[in-house]
């Protein structure tokens, strides 16, 4: 009697939960997007014999299952702190805590990645540059595990091969050093992006290395809501939010910002307060992903004009130039065809600044 009391004790609690996770996941409305992972949730797959008889009904179901599942952001919290701190693994999925940072590991280097990268560069060279009086210059932005995972013992790729490998490639532009110029601070602790607040240094050494020289000062505005970065919402694990602060001045706030991203002309914002409490408020630097920005800046004293090929990691940079030009255009060519340049941009006479952070390059 004894031992059928202790079955019932274990297998009502456990028939009770199923069932109620059952009825929750019938009741619940299916929800189009997760915040804390930022991606698009599957919705109830097409019903067919076709797809029946094929399989791919029941395997876009198993994904549907998984995406709404009552709870899902609780229990993938669970899990990545069961994980750390019962049974002492040190990262879930890839992505890791330490010193108070959430980081994603990269490692080893992905060669046909980096490969790629160089490839399609040499061939905006060569369609565009080459034999052109503009100044070209590359720059490679490190991914704060460079200064991050080494001290807590996680593995990272040869940043000193991977630099090498790129200068090997690119002998056509004059390659300037941001390593020195940066450090863990330089870098949110919920995020992978950059810090503007932190990157005047940075912007420094890219001025003496394009031959540009900067005299304005900056007012350092902070955001009041906490910023909750990429990281944060994908690892599981509790960590300080971050500020989200930027820089301003009068020329900035002169500037003129027109987006190309449709192919039609529209106007931008230099910092966009909406995306600033939306659902990655990093974008709030120059309106967030676009393929083809132009900067403005009707105060300039020169007619110089910079070019800069760049990433998510660019937004916040490029500002920290504008007092240097009186055109800026950004390219982004995850969101652009090559081909497609020559009826936005004319290269001649131009600085052109390859700009990518490691994790894209």
């Amino acid at each position: 009697m004894q031992g059928k009391r202790k079955h019932i004790c274990i297998v009502a609690p456990l028939a009770f939960l199923l069932f109620g996770l059952t009825v929750a996941g019938i009741l619940k409305p299916d929800a189009a997007y997760s915040e804390t992972e930022r991606r698009v949730l599957r919705g109830f797959p097409e019903v067919s014999g076709e797809r029946l008889d094929s399989g791919k009904f029941m395997s876009e179901f198993e994904e549907y299952a998984q995406d709404q599942f009552p709870g899902r952001e609780l229990f993938l919290r669970v899990k990545a702190n069961g994980m750390r701190y019962l049974f002492g693994q040190k990262d879930n999925d890839g992505l890791y805590k330490a010193g108070g940072y959430l980081s994603k590991l990269e490692y080893p280097m992905n060669e046909a990645r980096l490969n790629r990268s160089m490839t399609v560069q040499q061939e905006i060279y060569d369609a565009y540059l080459e034999n052109t009086d503009c100044h070209i210059y590359m720059a490679l932005i490190p991914d704060k595990n460079f200064y991050l995972a080494p001290e807590y013992g996680y593995p990272t790729m040869d940043y000193g091969d991977y630099v090498e490998t790129v200068k090997a490639n690119t002998s056509y532009a004059t390659y300037i050093d941001l390593f020195d110029s940066l450090n863990l601070d330089c870098y949110y602790r919920t995020d992978p992006h950059w810090r503007q607040e932190c990157l005047l240094p940075a912007a420094e050494v890219l001025k003496r290395g394009m031959n540009l020289s900067g005299t304005l000062q900056y007012e350092v505005v902070e955001l009041p809501n906490p910023f909750y970065g990429a990281y944060y919402s994908q690892v599981g694990l509790c960590v300080e939010p971050d500020t989200l602060r930027f820089l301003t001045n009068e020329t900035l706030e002169n500037c003129v910002v027109t987006s190309f991203d449709t192919g039609t002309a529209k106007e931008a914002l230099l910092y966009d307060m909406e995306k600033a409490g939306g659902r990655d408020p990093y974008e709030m630097f120059l309106s967030g992903s676009d393929a083809l920005l132009v900067v403005e800046n009707p105060g300039a004293e020169t007619d110089r004009e910079l070019v800069i090929f760049r990433d998510s990691f660019g937004s916040s940079l490029a500002p920290l130039l504008v007092e240097n030009y009186s055109k800026i255009t950004l390219v982004d060519l995850r969101y652009m065809r090559s081909e497609a340049l020559e009826e936005f941009v004319e290269f001649q006479n131009q600085d052109v600044l390859f700009l990518y952070s490691t994790l894209i390059y």
